[in-house]
């Protein structure tokens, strides 16, 4: 599932995931299983209510690095 995150458009981070999800961009949020759950609980009560299938099994440097960048991902929306 990590692939279709090098090829979607997708949304990095936090604050655009949960704006993504508030407005009902996101078909499925990645959340990164060694992040601080006090950053990762609040966007996947978000996805609970909105009904947005949640993916948590990868760490955060394996987001950061299906997504291109040189840093961890510990949320992100695909679009």
């Amino acid at each position: 599932m990590l692939t279709e995150l090098a090829s979607q458009e997708k949304v990095i981070g936090v604050k655009q995931s949960r704006k993504a999800v508030r407005e009902g961009r996101a078909k499925r949020v990645y959340l990164a299983c060694d992040a601080d759950p006090a950053i990762t609980e609040p966007v996947a009560e978000s996805c609970r209510c909105a009904g947005i299938p949640v993916e948590a099994e990868h760490t955060m440097a394996q987001l950061g690095h299906a997504c291109r960048i040189t840093v961890g991902a510990s949320v992100v929306a695909v679009l």
